[in-house]
């Protein structure tokens, strides 16, 4: 970017409709930094007729194919570019994520680099989706095509306000669709940067649309809009069944994303070394907001109580940090994005206390900002909520087992199935468990393993439909059939 280049940002805390920055019709937001209480600024908050107007602006656009007609290689070089233009200003994207959402500043940079991998790896998939020739004999030509449904609504989490648009956005538009993109009321502001790299990239006036509303309102609104083609949504299971709910009625598919409580089988023989940086990233990363945390460990009776000492210490050796000048990878940790999750977090320790778990590390807060203390609790049992209960917090509960079949048990205990994983050096106990382990994602040795190239979602109350890989693509487009006679 040249020096003399519009600041992405001189339209902060706006809404973006149909090419134009502008306010809402329900007033305004204020978003404060979670870790210092301190205004960030104040976000225009879109109305259903907002809503509306967006919509329109992404039905024109539909309507008029202008992404359609294009080669598949043309898009996807202006899907990359958004990508390029989102690497471009990394340093300033994450320097305002990290002040709405509570992140330090090294993890806000992973989150837009992140980002900007979906619209690298999709903007190179454009040109990929062909269909096939389907053969009756010589009387008949036949074959398929793969359509664009047309608006894509997306309602994205505050835990990864940038990278969960980013998922849904490329694909989307690789696929020759428009969109429509609800930031969340939490940490609305940095999403406006999709805005300027739609933009940048050259993809015409209403063919992205970024908003920001009240769920009850905005998000009410899009999901029930009757005009609308397709939703994507991650979040909380009582919310996905109310956009599931709303879509139904206009029969509009869903792709939903809804959480987990994952749990970690870990074998007697498994490396300890190397499972503990595993357990350092898989529960404390992002303070623990993360739908496929590494919630749960399930560990051999042989390794139990070496184990536990290791993740208290690992615990509490991890500080407390936010800010622009959390620059070193893996230092610390961030606040929670608001107090409001805080406390739900610590509520959800207390009460594991007081039935029975151990508390052997964390638990705690600090007078300011919305922490929670890195946590490490024992002897959690199928019994307690904490066994069963999605945190999003930087908790970790700890259960021991005696046999294999009995790690598989409490593994698929919950009504959950997001991801798994499993540590062990036997490669024939790893393929057996990872066969009957229920979850969308299972990782062997290594939690996170995989990246946008990997199919992910799960099963049961995890949700459905798959977002990133290749498999992803199909939840953006419909198959046609096209059937010639040559009699």
């Amino acid at each position: 970017m040249s020096s003399d280049s519009p600041r992405w940002d001189a339209h902060l805390g706006c809404n973006y409709i149909d090419g134009r920055y502008v306010q809402g019709g329900e007033g305004q937001l204020a978003v404060s930094d979670p870790a210092t209480g301190q205004l960030v600024a104040q976000q225009a908050l879109a109305s259903p007729m907002d809503v509306d107007k967006a919509v329109q602006a992404a039905r024109r656009v539909v309507d008029s194919r202008e992404l359609i007609q294009l080669r598949p290689v043309e898009r996807g070089r202006r899907v990359r570019a958004m990508g390029q233009f989102l690497l471009d200003y990394q340093d300033s994207i994450a320097s305002l994520l990290c002040r709405e959402s509570g992140k330090p500043f090294w993890e806000a940079l992973i989150e837009v680099q992140g980002s900007a991998r979906y619209f690298e790896y999709y903007g190179n998939q454009a040109e990929t989706l062909e269909g096939v020739s389907i053969p009756l004999g010589d009387g008949y030509m036949d074959f398929t095509e793969h359509e664009p449904l047309g608006i894509s609504a997306q309602i994205i989490p505050w835990n990864y306000p940038l990278e969960m648009a980013a998922r849904s956005l490329a694909p989307a538009l690789a696929s020759g669709n428009v969109c429509i993109v609800k930031s969340p009321e939490l940490d609305p502001l940095s999403s406006i940067c999709f805005a300027a790299a739609a933009e940048f990239a050259g993809f015409p006036p209403g063919a992205v649309n970024i908003l920001c509303g009240h769920g009850h309102s905005a998000g009410a609104a899009l999901a029930g809009h009757p005009d609308i083609n397709q939703i994507v949504f991650t979040g909380s299971v009582e919310t996905g069944v109310k956009i599931a709910q709303a879509a139904a009625p206009n029969i509009v598919p869903c792709v939903l994303e809804l959480g987990g409580k994952s749990a970690a089988i870990v074998r007697g023989d498994a490396d300890l070394d190397a499972l503990m940086q595993n357990v350092r990233w898989g529960i404390f990363f992002n303070a623990g907001q993360v739908c496929s945390a590494m919630s749960r460990v399930l560990v051999h009776e042989s390794i139990h109580a070496e184990f536990v000492e290791r993740a208290a210490a690992l615990a509490n050796s991890l500080p407390l940090q936010t800010g622009v000048d959390a620059r070193e990878s893996g230092a610390g940790m961030g606040a929670m994005v608001s107090e409001g999750q805080r406390d739900r977090a610590l509520g959800l320790v207390t009460r594991a206390s007081q039935a029975g778990a151990r508390l052997v590390a964390g638990g705690s807060t600090p007078d300011l900002g919305a922490f929670l203390a890195p946590t490490v609790f024992d002897q959690v049992k199928p019994e307690h909520e904490l066994f069963n209960t999605e945190v999003f917090g930087p908790v970790l509960s700890v259960t021991p087992f005696a046999t294999d079949a009995e790690a598989l048990h409490l593994a698929n205990g919950t009504d959950y199935g997001l991801v798994a994983g499993l540590f062990t050096q036997d490669i024939t106990a790893a393929m057996n468990l990872t066969r009957r382990l229920r979850a969308g994602q299972v990782f062997v040795n290594e939690w996170f393993a995989g990246g946008v190239e990997t199919p992910f979602g799960g099963v049961g109350k995890s949700g459905y439909g798959r977002e990133k890989g290749r498999e992803a693509l199909f939840n953006y487009v419909q198959t046609k059939n096209v059937a010639i006679s040559l009699a």
